[in-house]
């Protein structure tokens, strides 16, 4: 559980990206920000990058979902 939730973070990390990372090492997160940096925004190439950068995320709690929802409930029920 800690593992699915600690990906999900590092994955989303955005404020230390923008602030300290080198702009080669910047995660996706950062560079989809740079594409939608103007006043007119042509949206699908934002959106499809947003799509892209969600897949790792949905895959891992496709496949990890059952231990996700265990980690979850271990605490919640008595018995």
């Amino acid at each position: 559980m800690v593992a699915i939730w600690q990906f999900t973070q590092v994955w989303n990390e955005f404020l230390f990206a923008v602030t300290l990372a080198r702009p080669t090492s910047q995660p996706i997160t950062v560079a989809l920000a740079n594409l939608a940096g103007g006043q007119a925004v042509s949206w699908n190439l934002p959106m499809a990058g947003s799509v892209l950068a969600a897949l790792p995320t949905v895959a891992v709690y496709v496949l990890l979902g059952r231990y996700f929802i265990r980690g979850l409930l271990a605490g919640a029920l008595k018995g």
